[in-house]
Formats: structure tokens, C-alpha cells, sequence
């Protein structure tokens, strides 16, 4: 099947990009993928490309000729602002101006949970509520939610940003019994995200599984035709703490939420 076309990946390396690429490989006519580090082409519609997504150019280069574009690149997790501001904002921004000039149809952008990270535990959020970050990275992808809604606003680029949740293979502490996205829902999501009408022009929705404790609501379905098959429930019995009585009160980032998981990107 190859009903998506031309399909690029950028953070092809990463944790979600590999497993992105193996599932739908065989869904695509050509697999771009953009690393800044070597990535070899496994399969004979598979092309590479080592890109920094600071180069503009090079980035317009390699996604030319793409129908849809998953951009996981950039840093994942809490570091000083400038250097997010560089990788994650800046690069998202070259990613939606080489689509913009090449005429590209669709792009999913990688958000996250973390831009809502001090609504309360006890809350089931929404994504049309305001932003919340817990950090810096989650600023850092409250301007990459906002880029796409620029250009899908200005542009009429259609764009959809997934909030994604704790990629494992298993939950592994008792906040991913809230948080988790399990590979097998993570491929759901996405492919959901890829082919979703042309008439969706901008979507935020939470990339999570079907969890019992999830703190985020589910994608309606008029938006994103997806329903999680998998809960953490189902794990909880090796998870440290399951049993432990949950604070609703408490953010729902966990140790992210602490000052001094970002006082250390700080200067002194």
C-alpha cells in the first residue's frame, strides 16, 4: 500500500522514529528520512539525508518532493531556552517554511504533554485549555503549537500537532500509569494524523494510550480517527507505588513541575 506517497521523517534516529519508520514503510511509496547523525536506508524506497534542521536550505532540500512531513526532530527534554529555542523552534520553523514553498500537504508536529504539565492531576484537560509548560521545553513547544497554527492561519498549511505522552515500551513509575503511549498507539496516532482529511486545516490533540488514569482527553473523533487500544492498567501490577493514593491536587507533571528540574538550565 502506498496511499500516503512520499512520506519524510525528520529525528528519523530517534526513539519514535524508528518505530514510525519500520510500521509504515510498507504504507508509503518513498520513506524520506532526516537525522542530523547517519541513518542507513534499510529498505529500496527508503532515501537519507544527515540534516541539521538549522539549515534552512538543507532542509527544503531534502523535503522536497514530500506529500506529508512528521517532524520529530529537535530536543526532547528540558535544557537551557536558548539551545530549544534553536532546535525546536527554529527548526520547526524551517520545517513549515520548506512546506510552505514546496507545496506540502500535510505536517504533524511532535508537541507534548509537557505544555500542560501544571494543570492539576485531578484534572482531565482538554487541548483547547491554555498552555500550562512545566518547563522550558514545554515553552519551547508552545511556540512550536503556535507556528503551526500561524501557518495553517496565514498559509493554509494543514497541520496537525500530537501531544505526546511517555513513549516506553511499558509503564515503568506511577506517573505513566496517567501518561503512557505505548509504540503500538504512538503508530496509530500518527498514521491517524498523516491521513487525515485535507479538510482539517489545524488540530492539537494528546497522543496517549487508553489509559484508566489519564490526566488528557482522548482525540474526538471528528478530528482524529483514532481509539487507543492499549491501557496502562494492564501493568500496573509491576509498577512501584501503583497502589499509592494519587494527589488530584498535584501538578500534573510530576518531578518535572520542580523548580529545580529547571533552575539548573539557569544561570546561577
Amino acid at each position: 500500500m502506498t496511499g500516503m506517497g512520499t512520506l519524510a521523517v525528520t529525528g528519523a534516529a530517534g526513539n519514535i522514529g524508528s518505530v514510525v519508520r519500520r510500521a509504515l514503510r510498507g504504507e508509503v511509496a518513498r520513506l524520506v528520512l532526516l537525522d542530523r547523525v547517519p541513518v542507513r536506508a534499510e529498505t529500496e524506497n527508503e532515501e537519507v539525508h544527515v540534516v541539521d534542521l538549522r539549515d534552512a536550505d538543507a532542509v527544503e532540500s531534502a523535503l522536497a518532493g514530500a506529500d506529508r512531513v512528521l517532524h520529530l526532530g529537535g530536543v526532547p527534554d528540558e535544557a537551557p531556552l536558548p539551545q530549544l529555542l534553536e532546535a525546536n523552534v527554529l527548526g520547526t520553523h524551517h520545517v513549515l517554511e520548506a512546506a510552505r514553498r514546496t507545496g506540502i500537504g500535510r505536517v504533524v508536529l511532535a508537541s507534548s504533554n509537557r505544555v500542560t504539565g501544571f494543570y492539576p492531576a485531578g484534572h482531565r484537560t482538554a487541548p483547547h485549555e491554555p498552555v500550562r509548560p512545566d518547563g522550558l521545553y514545554g515553552v519551547s513547544k508552545a511556540a512550536v503549537e503556535a507556528l503551526g497554527r500561524l501557518y495553517a492561519d496565514k498559509f493554509g498549511l494543514s497541520v496537525i500537532c500530537l501531544r505526546i505522552g511517555s513513549f516506553e515500551d511499558a509503564p515503568t513509575e506511577r506517573r505513566h500509569l496517567a501518561t503512557w503511549l505505548s509504540p503500538r498507539d504512538t503508530v496509530g496516532h500518527v498514521r491517524a494524523a498523516l491521513t487525515a482529511p485535507p479538510s482539517t486545516r489545524f488540530a492539537t490533540v494528546y497522543a496517549v494510550s487508553g489509559n484508566t488514569r489519564r490526566f488528557w482527553e482522548l482525540p474526538d473523533p471528528a478530528v482524529l480517527d483514532y481509539s487507543p487500544v492499549d491501557d496502562a492498567e494492564r501493568h500496573a501490577g509491576g509498577v512501584p507505588g501503583a497502589d499509592e493514593p494519587a494527589d488530584p491536587g498535584s501538578p500534573q507533571a510530576g518531578p518535572y513541575a520542580l523548580p529545580e528540574f529547571t533552575l539548573k538550565h539557569l544561570r546561577p
